[in-house]
């Protein structure tokens, strides 16, 4: 199989801003000028190949969310018309068509804010230890993959690349970004977490939980990165969905599973990724597209 992946984009007459592990971010003066490349990491390392279109699913999603959620929250997303950026992108236009946007340069705030609405991960390792998640107390005898009885806010560490976020609590969550903080991000977490649920359940997908960012825009905060993508999520499909057990997914736990599979130490050098591991994740993250959004192939 030809793996016709963009792992990495330079352009020379704009100024990189930062290399992420999948974003590649440009610094254009007023605006930064996101470029969602097709790499992909699992436990914090990023493989060496990448999936095809995995780029365009989650920068067309991102927008499709970005939208939905406008009204709860706004955020830094400007245009993903590439006719509509500035005038030194357009002779990258080619690369930057479906999987680029233009976006409010914004601060960001070093927290990671997950909400959870099933029990799954590193939050049922968690529980099976504990019987709570980020000190968070859960009722007694739940199974793996089964719904909590509401969402749960568990924030964690932002990381470097290369190094793995931490679980923590609440209290010291708002030791990272104080108080008044703390609590905006949290309930608006939560309640774009419960919307964005309700929509996907209508979609047969299950999300099973997610990561939000947020950052400082004319003091406001406003979101940030990406939004209730594949990367940023689990997504389960609601048809096949069994609680007690690791669920089938839309998302990058197909990457997860296969290096689990092989006994991947879950740190740099990364194995190489077997063709029909890149081409099925590839359909996994085409088919939450079509299934969100409704649109069945990308740019």
């Amino acid at each position: 199989m030809k793996n016709e992946a963009l792992l990495q984009t330079d352009f020379d007459n704009l100024k990189l801003f930062k290399r992420g592990k999948v974003r590649d971010i440009y610094d254009l003066g007023e605006y930064y000028l996101i470029v969602s490349t097709d790499r992909i990491s699992a436990f914090d390392v990023i493989m060496n190949e990448g999936i095809p279109n995995k780029g365009k699913v989650l920068n067309l999603i991102s927008a499709f969310w970005f939208d939905f959620t406008k009204d709860i929250v706004d955020n830094h997303l400007i245009t993903i018309n590439t006719d509509e950026y500035p005038q030194e992108c357009r002779q990258y236009k080619d690369v930057l068509n479906g999987r680029s946007m233009l976006v409010k340069k914004a601060e960001l705030i070093p927290l990671e804010c997950i909400v959870r609405g099933y029990i799954t991960g590193s939050g049922w390792n968690d529980y099976k230890k504990t019987g709570k998640i980020c000190g968070i107390e859960l009722p007694a005898g739940l199974v793996e993959s089964e719904k909590l009885p509401e969402p749960i806010f568990t924030p964690s560490t932002k990381a470097e690349i290369g190094l793995h976020d931490e679980n923590i609590t609440e209290d010291e969550a708002v030791k990272i970004v104080g108080r008044e903080a703390f609590e905006f991000m949290k309930n608006t977490s939560l309640e774009l977490y419960k919307k964005a649920a309700d929509y996907a359940l209508s979609k047969g997908i299950i999300i099973a939980d997610t990561k939000v960012e947020f950052g400082y825009y004319d003091g406001k905060i406003i979101l940030i990165d990406e939004l209730l993508t594949p990367d940023s999520s689990r997504f389960w499909p609601l048809e096949n969905y069994e609680k007690g057990k690791t669920q089938n997914s839309f998302d990058k736990q197909y990457v997860r599973n296969y290096l689990l599979s092989i006994n991947f130490s879950k740190k740099p050098p990364a194995p190489p990724l077997p063709d029909d591991v890149i081409l099925n994740t590839s359909k996994k993250y085409l088919e939450a597209l079509n299934r969100l959004t409704g649109i069945s192939h990308v740019p």
